[in-house]
Order: C-alpha cells, then structure tokens, then sequence
C-alpha cells in the first residue's frame, strides 16, 4: 500500500512520541524502518541506532550501517528535537546552541550523508518535521522557532536541488501534539491554546504520521516537493 512495500525509511528521534508514531506507521505499510535515540529505544522498527544527531560521525556511521543491514534508504524523516524555552531577552546562550544544534543542524548532520546514494539511485524522498511555531513564532520560544523556521527553507532548497535526481523534499508543520513536550504546560494554559484550535482539540501522533507518509509515499506524493503541510486542527493557516 502506498507504494512502501521493501521500501527502506531511517527516522531521526524515533524511539518516542511522533517518531515512535511515524516508525510504526511506515511500518504497517510495509516499509523497513531504522531511526536513531539517544538513550533508550522504542518499541517498534527493523533496525534501532543508538546516535547523537549532534555528532556528524555517528550519524554518518549510522546511515552507513542502515544502507549495508536493510538495503538503500528511500525516504529519511528528520524529526529529533527539543525545547528550551524563555523569553529572548533572557534565554541563555547555551540553550539557544543546544535547541539550534539539535533542532536544525541535527536535521543536516541527518540528510547529508544519504543524499549522495539518493541523488546516485535517482529516487527518494525527505521528510521535515517542522511546527507551527516555525510558520508563526512563539513568545518565549526563539531559539525553537528559529531552528524549525530554518527546516522550511532548508527543505524547499533541497526540494530545488533533488528535484533532478527525483529527490523530492517536503516538511510537515504540526500544532500542539499529545507529546511529552505538551505535558509541561500548566492546564490552565492548555484550555486557552486548546480554545484557539478551531477543531478544539491537540493533535495526535499518529495525526502527524498519516501527513508524513503522504509526503514519503511515491504514489500518494510523487508530485509534491517543496511544499509545507500543516497539521494543527486551523490554528494557523
């Protein structure tokens, strides 16, 4: 189904939440699929990694050993990423690196060693996961909406560039998800976010999966690169 059947997906940050969503979603539709973590790892996937995107080394020798155990990568999701959140004027340096590395640098150290097999094969597919603090900022989140922002037009560059290897590259730009990063949030705080969502609900995990799989599919998205899907329930449009 789909077009996933052999296919083989690495996933950055998919030992939990929308990565752990996305790795068993690609899954069930056939698809082998490797990803990385940090710590621990998830319950679901072909072949779990344990790598730093941070560190360019362990994510080449990472890409290197998902080619050489499960076969050449099709599509790579990049969805590792974390919060560190104050307001500008007061956030540390140190955590606007950290979220920066992470976040957007930790994206490159992940696309840029499977992108010369891919252009070489004439076939693939990338997969942001960016957010809707990307598309609109967010008070008390620069160095994040910084970081996400940048996966927008990184992401339309390589749709650009792959597109005459059959590359294609596009970004998927959740709202507020039913994630270990929503959980912080003081419940008087989520009534009033949940009460700008026109659908009056936070997203699901597996909400995001559908929409990357879409993209990485090369039958439901061969024609689309370059664009940004946003999956927020109207939040932002």
């Amino acid at each position: 189904m789909l077009g996933f059947d052999d296919k083989v997906v690495f996933v950055s940050g998919g030992n939990r939440g929308i990565g752990a969503a996305i790795v068993e979603r690609l899954e069930d539709l056939g698809a082998q699929v490797a990803y990385n973590y940090r710590s621990s790892p998830g319950e679901a996937g072909s072949l779990p990694i344990q790598a730093n995107v941070t560190n360019r080394d362990e994510m080449e020798a990472a890409i290197e050993r998902v080619e050489d155990e499960l076969g050449p990568i099709f599509g790579v999701v990049c969805n590792a990423g974390i919060t560190r959140d104050a307001l500008a004027s007061k956030m540390d340096y140190a955590d606007w690196d950290r979220v920066v590395d992470i976040n957007l640098t930790g994206a490159w150290n992940t696309v840029r060693p499977a992108l010369p097999n891919m252009y070489e094969r004439n076939e693939g597919a990338l997969v942001f996961i960016s957010s809707i603090v990307g598309e609109r900022g967010n008070i008390g989140q620069a160095n994040y909406a910084a970081a996400k922002g940048g996966l927008l037009s990184l992401s339309k560059t390589l749709a650009l560039e792959g597109a005459r290897y059959g590359v294609r590259s596009n970004v998927v730009a959740p709202g507020f998800v039913e994630t270990d990063m929503l959980k912080p949030i003081p419940d008087k705080v989520k009534d009033k976010i949940r009460a700008q969502i026109p659908l009056r609900r936070f997203g699901k995990p597996d909400e995001i999966a559908w929409a990357v799989t879409f993209l990485l599919s090369p039958e439901a998205g061969g024609f689309t690169t370059g664009e940004t899907v946003a999956v927020n329930g109207g939040h932002h449009t």
